[in-house]
């Protein structure tokens, strides 16, 4: 009888186990980063065509070039809060380096073309600027956008002027620093919470103060790259 009753007992009880919480979702890119990152600068903004007419009606024509450049450089951050939107302060160092120059066409008053001739320059410069970025954190996904302001510094790498004499150079070593202001946009995917591959699009503005003809003149860029982010 006192078997019977223990064995209805026992089958009649719940046998409870402790369940293991579920583990946090992964963070993806929080804190300190390293970056480094390449790519074109597809366009620079040097301004329109410009026509000059002297007494006699001949004309010069003045068309800028802008030919694709290439930049280059290294990034080091920090990102703030662990929710979907994260706040970023970020270094930005990067050589950026482009063709300029000019094609010339003179034209007589009745608008044959008398000579052509064409100026190209290299120009190299180092940007060196602070970035205040609003990520937005969708897992591994990650877009951004942001502004920076910084300083600049170009040099002229010489010129080539090709006319009807022929092809000669110039030597080079005239050189400009001033500030610079950007405007960014790109997008982070994260193959692990600290490895991520990137690809940003920046508005760059070189400006230029002309001291000693009181004119402020502007150049602005666009530069498209990718890169890879490394958090510590």
């Amino acid at each position: 009888m006192f078997g019977f009753v223990t064995a209805s007992l026992q089958a009649g009880s719940e046998v409870y186990k402790q369940v293991a919480p579920p583990p946090p979702p992964e963070l993806y890119g929080l804190g300190f980063y390293g970056a480094i990152d390449m790519g074109a600068n597809v366009f620079q903004d040097r301004g329109g065509d410009r026509t000059f007419t002297n007494e006699f009606g001949d004309t010069l024509e003045i068309s800028p070039k802008n030919d694709v450049g290439f930049f280059g450089g290294v990034k080091l951050g920090y990102v703030f809060l662990t929710g979907v939107f994260r706040p970023t302060i970020e270094g930005d160092f990067f050589y950026n380096g482009f063709r300029g120059g000019a094609d010339f066409t003179l034209r007589d008053s009745f608008g044959d073309v008398l000579r052509t001739s064409s100026a190209t320059t290299w120009i190299n410069t180092g940007a060196f600027m602070g970035n205040f970025i609003s990520r937005f954190a969708f897992g591994r996904f990650q877009p951004y956008v942001g502004a920076g302001v910084g300083i600049y510094f170009a040099e002229s790498a010489g010129a080539e002027f090709q006319g009807p004499r022929g092809t000669f150079n110039t030597g080079g070593g005239r050189s400009h620093a001033d500030l610079a202001w950007q405007i960014i946009a790109g997008t982070d995917y994260y193959w692990n919470p600290k490895f991520s591959t990137f690809i940003e699009y920046k508005f760059l503005n070189y400006t230029s103060t002309q001291i000693n003809t009181n004119e402020n003149r502007n150049l602005g860029q666009q530069l498209v790259g990718a890169g890879v982010r490394l958090h510590f």
